[in-house]
């Protein structure tokens, strides 16, 4: 779908569908009050028969008005200007695609004069509107034997002033990367286990560096990380016959001697817990394991589409857990690429496993962050649900920047406490640590397993077991979270290296 922005008199616009919004108890917004004007008071005189309300996302249709050049008006209930939250602006957005939707128009012209949220910040707005539509028309069918109808919206135009009309571009611009980004993560996430493998991943990566110049790619397969040291991440995938991979992708954008920003993430492509195995029960949603796997591919492709001027590294910690002959007992003792020892209690606490190298392996980028991304731990579902994402820093900076990252993107994360009074939860009386921490606290002991490999740069981990996936029903699925959080933090991150280039 293509989005523009459009300006003029709303009366005056060729479209399928003009969108324009009611406010709570009925007071018509400016494009709706133009449109009465124009119309000789026919929408004032419609809305007094109590037909609608106002009331958030309540629509109503209308066709043909004269004086209008709209071959249809679609009336939107913007509610009352307190409840404009992100939550009930996603509502609006999504009922006015649930309508268009389902009357097979091409195009249609949204003019709602920025009242649909209670942030007066046309970008964020403009960007939110198409980050939401994208999200709305998002169709999988990649492992369907009948592709998808394509809906028939070809074309959403976006109505704004002359004034703000450069700042709603841009908007446009950022949003459609950042769709694009989480559609990606979507897809990858949705895939199967036996086709979305640790080597498909490894694909995605190098044709991902093919369509972009400022992007390249490395993988190490499982000789090479043998070679390393890497035996935390190799356990994982001992009972496995898919091999273990790690991922590599550098995009380019800034000063060549510019520290890189670097993201990781867990790519278990399918998680059966090995020996300590899971319940039958849902455990083919396990599929989504890799999901912090897919947020990294999916950001990485929004940062080369924007061609933001930063560095930015992109490490996948990919394996399959499997029970098999090979696979890793619980009681096993591995020592790790930093060269700790653990010893894994529960075969079923691979993340940590596969991320603990991978985060040793960065040390080598000289990182300016790090934050890693994993479906790591039910206990994040537990102590958050689903709406927001779990995270745990050892740097307060870092982790206020992520936080008011995630706000604006409307992918928002929850701190965690990473106190060393959760440490001792891990002793080992044969390893240096163990993979568990006990019943309690499960987020945070797996954020302080990850703390000990990270102490030489400023990090956070971001558990979005919760936020990664939908559980069940017509909207089962994979979420895209959090690329539009990480891609937001890097938009960031690139503005104030630009302010400090200038300085």
């Amino acid at each position: 779908m293509d989005f523009e922005i459009v300006n003029g008199a709303v009366a005056s616009l060729e479209t399928e569908c003009l969108v324009v919004g009611i406010e709570a108890d009925a007071i018509l917004s400016p494009s709706a009050q133009a449109l009465d004007q124009a119309s000789q008071g026919y929408i004032n005189d419609l809305v007094a028969t109590g037909d609608i309300k106002g009331k958030t996302a309540e629509t109503l249709l209308l066709q043909r008005i004269d004086g209008i050049t709209a071959k249809r008006i679609l009336l939107v209930g913007l509610g009352k200007s307190d409840e404009r939250h992100d939550r009930n602006h996603s509502k609006i957005i999504k009922a006015i695609l649930s309508t268009t939707k389902a009357l097979g128009l091409k195009n249609i012209t949204i003019a709602l004069d920025g009242l649909a949220s209670d942030h007066a910040d046309t970008y964020r707005q403009v960007r939110q509107m198409v980050e939401i539509a994208t999200a709305e028309l998002y169709q999988y069918d990649q492992t369907k034997s009948k592709k998808a109808d394509p809906y028939a919206i070809s074309n959403l135009a976006i109505h704004l002033a002359d004034d703000v009309t450069e700042e709603g571009e841009g908007a446009l611009v950022d949003g459609t990367a950042i769709a694009n980004g989480v559609n990606v993560a979507r897809d990858l996430g949705n895939l199967p286990g036996n086709i979305c493998t640790p080597s498909y991943l490894s694909q995605q990566a190098r044709e991902l560096a093919n369509e972009y110049d400022s992007v390249t790619c490395e993988i190490l397969d499982e000789d090479a990380m043998e070679h390393l040291g890497m035996g935390s991440l190799l356990s994982v995938g001992r009972g496995s016959d898919q091999p273990s991979q790690l991922i590599v992708i550098k995009y380019n954008g800034g000063e060549a001697d510019a520290q890189p920003h670097v993201l990781v993430g867990k790519g278990i492509t399918f998680d059966t817990g090995g020996i300590s195995l899971k319940p039958g029960a849902n455990m083919d949603e396990m599929k989504y394991d890799m999901c912090g796997a897919a947020s990294v591919v999916g950001t990485m492709n929004a940062v080369a589409e924007m061609d933001l001027p930063i560095n930015v590294i992109g490490v996948i910690a990919a394996a399959e857990n499997m029970p098999g002959g090979n696979a890793t007992k619980p009681g096993d003792i591995v020592t790790t690429l930093s060269g700790q020892t653990v010893e894994i209690l529960n075969t079923d606490a691979e993340g940590r496993l596969v991320l603990c190298d991978a985060l040793t392996y960065v040390e080598r980028f000289k990182p300016k962050t790090v934050v890693d991304i994993a479906t790591l731990t039910g206990a994040c579902i537990v102590a958050l649900g689903r709406v927001v994402s779990g995270m745990l820093s050892n740097d307060d900076e870092l982790a206020s920047e992520l936080t008011l990252a995630g706000d604006y993107a409307n992918d928002r994360a929850w701190r965690l406490p990473l106190w060393d009074d959760y440490q001792e939860l891990l002793d080992s009386n044969f390893a240096d640590m163990a993979n568990i921490g006990g019943p309690a606290a499960g987020t945070i002991t797996a954020a302080c397993f990850l703390s000990r490999f990270t102490k030489s740069y400023r990090w956070a981990h971001l558990d979005i077991a919760g936020t990664a996936w939908i559980s069940g029903g017509k909207e089962k699925g994979a979420t895209g979270r959090c690329v539009p959080l990480l891609t937001q933090y890097l938009l960031n991150q690139a503005a104030d290296e630009i302010v400090d280039d200038e300085e």
